[in-house]
Order: C-alpha cells, then sequence, then structure tokens
C-alpha cells in the first residue's frame, strides 16, 4: 500500500523493511545449495540482516496552503509525531512525557497515546494524513493517520500504526491540544464476506493500518464494501477513515456519525492527488462524489455543494474541504 501526495510515500519505506526482511532468507553462502555449509551461511546471513534491519526514515509531514486553519493540523501532528517516534533509551510514558511538554502541551496527553507507545527499544512513525473530523470557531478534531514501526532489541523491526482523533481547543497563543482517541478496531474476525476480503486484496484501494484493521474485524457494513469495490473500477483510493478513530457523534452535535457504525469510508487521496490539493481537478473529484452517490450513498461529503441528486444526498462544509466523506443508511 502507498501513500501518495504532498505526504511522504510510507509504503516505499515498509516495502523497503519488508523487502530487506524477506531478503534475509534468501541468502546463500558459498557452498551449493541444500548442503550443510549452504544452509549454515544462509541461517547466519539471515540473522545477521535481521538484526541490520533499520528503521524507516520519516518524513515530517505538512499541511497543504489549502487547509482550513493549517496550523490547527499541524499542532496535532507535531503532538502524534513526537508520542510515536523515539530512540534508544526514550521509550516509556516518562520520557514520552518529556516530549509532551517540550511541546507546550499537557504531559498527561501521554497516558492517551494507547498503541503508538510501547516497550521497543526504538521507534519510528509516519503519519500520512491529517484529515479534519470537524472544526468549529473554537473546537476541532484531527483525525491524524499514521503507519509506525518499532524496532526489538535483537533489531527486529514490527510494523504497525493507528489513527488518533486528536481533540483541540482555541488557545493564546495558539491551539492546545485537549485530549487523544486513538482507534479501536475491534479483533480479527474468524471469517470475513467476499466483499471485505476484495476489498482487503484490491491493488486500488489503500487503507491504513486502522481501516484496514477496522475490515478485519468484521464491522463494517457490506454497503461500503461494494461501493468501495465498485468505486475502485474507475479510481484509485487512498482512504483514511473507515470506522474507528472517527468522532461517535457527528462533531459538534449529538447526531450519531455513519462511520463507528460501519456504514461510513473517507477519501483523502484519488488517482494520487489529495483531495485538498488546489492543483487537483475539480472534475476528477466531483466525478468521485457522484460515483459515489450512484453506488447508493445518501450522504456523499467534499470539497463542493454539488447539484442534482436526491435532496441533500450531496454536502459541503469546512470539515469536508479536505477529503470525500461516503455514507450509507442501509
Amino acid at each position: 500500500m502507498e501513500f501518495l501526495g504532498r505526504r511522504a510515500v510510507v509504503a516505499g519505506a515498509a516495502a523497503g523493511v519488508l523487502g530487506a526482511l524477506a531478503g534475509c532468507g534468501s541468502g546463500r553462502g558459498s557452498g551449493g545449495a541444500g548442503s550443510p555449509s549452504a544452509a549454515a551461511s544462509s541461517a547466519s546471513a539471515s540473522a545477521a540482516s535481521a538484526s541490520a534491519a533499520a528503521l524507516p526514515a520519516a518524513t515530517a509531514w505538512a499541511p497543504s496552503s489549502n487547509d482550513i486553519d493549517p496550523l490547527v493540523k499541524l499542532r496535532a501532528v507535531q503532538l502524534i509525531e513526537a508520542l510515536g517516534s523515539w530512540s534508544t533509551g526514550q521509550q516509556g510514558l516518562a520520557a514520552a512525557r518529556g516530549r509532551v511538554a517540550a511541546l507546550g502541551l499537557d504531559p498527561a496527553l501521554a497516558a492517551q497515546a494507547g498503541p503508538l507507545l510501547s516497550s521497543a527499544p526504538r521507534a519510528v512513525v509516519q503519519v500520512a494524513e491529517a484529515q479534519y473530523g470537524g472544526i468549529l470557531s473554537s473546537t476541532a478534531s484531527v483525525l491524524v493517520v499514521c503507519r509506525q514501526w518499532t524496532q526489538d532489541a535483537a533489531g527486529t523491526v514490527v510494523p504497525g500504526g493507528t489513527t488518533v482523533d486528536v481533540r483541540l481547543s482555541q488557545a493564546d497563543p495558539r491551539w492546545t491540544v485537549t485530549a487523544l482517541h486513538p482507534a479501536e478496531p475491534g479483533a480479527a474476525a474468524a471469517a470475513l464476506p467476499a466483499a471485505a476480503r476484495q476489498v482487503l486484496a484490491s491493488p486500488e484501494i489503500t487503507l491504513p493500518p486502522a481501516a484496514e484493521a477496522d475490515i478485519r474485524s468484521g464491522n463494517v457494513h457490506t454497503s461500503a464494501l461494494d461501493a468501495l469495490l465498485t468505486l475502485a473500477r474507475s479510481y484509485r483510493l487512498q482512504l483514511s477513515v473507515v470506522r474507528s478513530g472517527h468522532p461517535i457523534d457527528v462533531f459538534g452535535t449529538d447526531r450519531p456519525s455513519d462511520h463507528p457504525r460501519g456504514r461510513a469510508f473517507d477519501v483523502w487521496s484519488v488517482d494520487g492527488h489529495d483531495v485538498v490539493d488546489p492543483a487537483t481537478s475539480r472534475p476528477l473529484v466531483e466525478g468521485l462524489m457522484r460515483a459515489a452517490a450512484a453506488a447508493g450513498s445518501y450522504n456523499v461529503g467534499g470539497p463542493w455543494q454539488l447539484s442534482g441528486g436526491a435532496p441533500d444526498q450531496f454536502f459541503t462544509d469546512a470539515t469536508h474541504h479536505d477529503h470525500v466523506h461516503v455514507g450509507f443508511d442501509f
């Protein structure tokens, strides 16, 4: 899977790590294939390569100049980057509290980091996308989508990641973070419907860790899965959020969101073009929005108000300036 556009290309880094690890098993010594010396040399090379595997190099995420209040997103992202990356000896809650305090934020936020913190000696996090879960005049929700790699004492690199709903409030001289809500996708289901398996296997659908786990949990409705497969016949889609890591209610209201019910997904990039990027073709994004409505979505949000469709089928607001929301009521 890949993350394209102005964000760093994470899958390339992940592939490099996985490729290095996979390559460990193919090392050959000077002896012939199948000989004891070849097997011994291969095992030795494998161990050496595994211990030498390096963590991917992360790139600091930057907002678009076209973002609604870019500094709000940046504030949220910088906290997640500080929490999810550390060097040898900086693992654990106490060190994380120090990294949070260095940002001028409440150190107690470190205890809300969930899966981003571990006992691994080293870790690096790469933020792929920061999307608004909601933004009002004095409060905001930023959904920070990230991959993380940890390295144990033996040098083994383990990929992971999550999506964190970062809550902020306006303060002087800049917005401050008030709470963190990491995604809770749930355990993987013993069996999945065909549509879920097809979405997971589709090369046209890029799923970040939390969204992939959502689908593996079996808690995503077939209406959303079928629509994804339909859209993937015409578009390459990078998803930010499916079920977990999103506010329970539509931000600033008491109306339940379709996301936690497994009846919605958000797209932040279409055919390799960020929705928020002013250089992205408007017909491309509008085409996706109309195709989503044709695929059965009753509630399609995006950067612009579209004409046509059923009453209130299309909508726009500041929250949906940076992505396309596709929701279902069946």
